[in-house]
């Protein structure tokens, strides 16, 4: 017998050698086998390697499968190759590596798969960011088109398993005949093409009950006469379907990776949805019909236009996307509802009666309240209420309420204490002061300073730039509070403002609306309460405390949000602040990958960030934790975090993350704001 040793990998961690070896033990060969790959049985490896290590099985190998009397769940197994040659990996990190490989050699419906060293050992860091490259995001990838429409049709959030009907918009006759045409050739399905009404309320969305579907999206016509349809990113798990402020997150990422024509296609897809249902929708569902979320578009439009090359095409998708930008901001976000007495906006959620994609009895405390108000039943007092045979104002405005939260994208929070439709909010008008910004920018500097929509309607930048001068002026004469130092949210009811502190107050600094002086007093006043072990929490451990008695929210302290990370890190880039956002995107991006090395690649939508832990139960769990083997979709906008830090990190840093090296180790102290 002869023994050949292949590879020795050190690997350093909290300031510790790990030694971890690939051993080759060949009986009666004097060849030395291939150490870039080896040839296998990925089936039967794959049943081995569960049998040996999932031993609490989940179908994972993590931190967490107990070490059995009879060496089960060691974290040490041989590979055995087609000629036999045996390779030890040991760890659970390269066991982990190792079952997705094999998961991935086993899609490819080969008997005998080629199995890489280089992936199996592969750094951390390098590997969460190129599998979030080559297979996260086409794994998050949709088109409404006849090939891909049995996959857009499922939604996971509810009963799917009735007649599926997807729905067309009123105006787009090609569309209509499209699909009605595309489910005559699916075979064994159920599925009804509806076209929309001209208009669809609040009570058009309500009688729809279990008729729920998708909405259609943008279709592209091929030079062969057929059409596909515009590609979009879809968050993931429980999420089928493109998201109102997910998709700008999204986007970063994508572009990061180069995917410059996806990225696109979400801008293309939501111009559609202006042009066609009237607003960018919270996502593309037919209950979603009556509420958008954080507008987001124009900065899509620019990161997506600073990446095309510049043509007369490109300058024409540039135009007709504003003008989308355009009539959603004034038809939607500053008029309406929408549009308050101080002349800041509001979130506002249209629709009567609960949100239908909200999970079965997540409503029921509320419910009960009312139901022994009017000395009924439970389930009695649910069905009457929600059938409109009982009217009671006060849930009415409930969930007027709810569904404008909602619209926020804060699904759930105490933010506004269950009154969000009363406030102004400083993230809402921060975000339209950015969009009056960019398309000012951009009416400046690529249509020499004015234009014309498809309205015949005349846009000049000097227009748009005294908008946001005049919202810049409302917004520091009503959300600007000299006692916390910081802008807040405006209770219209009460006429006074909440001082409930997230890390929406740093809005104005990502949207570079707030002065010097400003800044340094809101990153003074707020990271230090915001700044966890893992990343910025969703709120301050003092303002969630006041709800304490309260069932636990997820859009709260000790949990951690991939768009506040994001948008805090360039907020404070703008300011100057670069050594802070450095800090807090390596304490980011050290959560997520320390989760990834322990738990077979876990990628979720959220974490708590006080213990660095995916597991966090509130409310509706946490999406992209449930997968068997490998997951090949990750978390949309947890991916673009990750992409969108590791960019910015300096080489050293990644080598830290890499050696997984926590936070403390390189800032003892933890100290994150340093008074300028």
């Amino acid at each position: 017998m002869k023994v050949y040793t292949l590879s020795l990998k050190r690997i350093k961690i909290k300031a510790v050698y790990l030694i971890f070896s690939i051993c080759c033990a060949a009986c009666g060969d004097s060849t030395m086998p291939n150490t870039e790959y080896i040839v296998v049985d990925a089936s039967l490896t794959i049943c081995r390697l569960i049998q040996e290590e999932d031993t609490d099985g989940d179908k994972k190998i993590t931190v967490d499968d107990p070490c059995k009397s009879n060496g089960r769940g060691d974290k040490k197994f041989d590979v055995i190759d087609i000629n036999n040659h045996k390779f030890a990996v040991e760890g659970t990190y390269y066991l982990a590596n190792l079952l997705q490989e094999l998961k991935l050699a086993e899609s490819l419906k080969s008997k005998i798969d080629r199995l890489y060293t280089s992936r199996i050992f592969e750094k951390p860091a390098q590997r969460i960011s190129r599998m979030i490259r080559q297979v996260y995001w086409p794994g998050l990838t949709r088109q409404i088109d006849e090939v891909h429409l049995l996959q857009v049709l499922k939604d996971p959030k509810l009963d799917t398993d009735k007649i599926k009907y997807l729905y067309v918009p009123n105006d787009d006759e090609i569309a209509f005949n499209y699909f009605s045409n595309a489910v005559e050739h699916l075979s064994n399905t159920d599925i009804k093409v509806i076209r929309l009404p001209a208009n669809t309320d609040a009570n058009w969305v309500k009688q729809l009950d279990d008729k729920h579907g998708p909405l259609t999206l943008g279709l592209i016509k091929m030079p062969d006469g057929n059409y596909r349809g515009v590609p979009y990113v879809v968050p993931g798990g429980r999420f089928n379907e493109m998201y109102g402020w997910d998709s700008y997150f999204e986007s970063l990422g994508l572009l990061q990776d180069g995917k410059i024509e996806l990225a696109k296609g979400m801008v293309d897809n939501f111009c559609y949805e202006i042009n066609h249902y009237g607003k960018i929708l919270n996502a593309n569902r037919t209950y979603y019909l009556t509420r958008s979320q954080p507008p987001f578009l124009t900065s899509m439009i620019r990161a997506v236009y600073e990446k095309m090359p510049k043509s007369q095409e490109s300058k024409l998708w540039l135009k007709e996307s504003l003008c989308a930008a355009i009539k959603e901001y004034q038809t939607v976000w500053t008029s309406g509802e929408h549009l308050t007495r101080i002349g800041l906006s509001r979130y506002y959620g249209y629709g009567k009666g609960q949100p239908p994609e909200v999970e079965s009895g997540h409503f029921d405390e509320i419910y009960k309240k009312f139901a022994e108000r009017y000395g009924m039943k439970l389930a009695a007092f649910k069905k009457a209420y929600n059938d409109e045979k009982l009217t009671v104002h006060e849930l009415d405005a409930y969930f007027i309420n709810d569904r404008s939260m909602r619209e926020s994208g804060y699904d759930t929070t105490f933010r506004w204490d269950d009154r969000c439709a009363d406030f102004a909010t400083v993230d809402l008008n921060s975000l339209l002061y950015k969009i009056e910004c960019d398309i000012s920018l951009i009416l400046q500097n690529e249509f020499g300073g004015t234009f014309e929509t498809g309205e015949h309607k005349i846009e000049t930048a000097a227009e748009w730039l005294t908008k946001a001068q005049y919202r810049k002026k409302l917004m520091n004469e009503y959300l600007w509070d000299d006692k916390y130092g910081m802008f807040l949210d405006y209770d219209l009811k009460n006429n006074c403002l909440r001082y409930y502190l997230t890390p929406a107050v740093l809005y104005p600094l990502w949207a570079e609306l707030a002065d010097k002086q400003q800044a340094e007093q809101i990153i003074k006043n707020s990271i230090t309460k915001l700044a966890m072990a893992g990343g910025l929490a969703a709120s301050s451990k003092e303002s969630n405390m006041k709800f304490s008695n309260r069932v636990e929210r997820q859009w709260e302290y000790p949990n951690g949000w991939p768009p506040h990370q994001i948008l805090a890190w360039q907020a404070l880039i703008n300011y100057g602040y670069d050594d802070i956002a450095e800090r807090l995107t390596y304490k980011w991006l050290y959560t997520i990958t320390v989760n990834v090395v322990n738990y077979n690649g876990t990628i979720p939508e959220k974490y708590n960030v006080v213990t660095r832990s995916h597991r966090v139960f509130t409310e509706y769990g946490n999406v992209g934790t449930e997968f068997d083997y490998i997951t090949q979709e990750g978390f949309g906008w947890m991916n673009a975090s990750y992409q969108v830090g590791i960019s910015r990190l300096p080489t050293h840093l990644t080598d830290s993350l890499n050696l997984l090296i926590p936070p403390e180790w390189l800032w003892p102290g933890n100290k994150i704001v340093d008074t300028k």
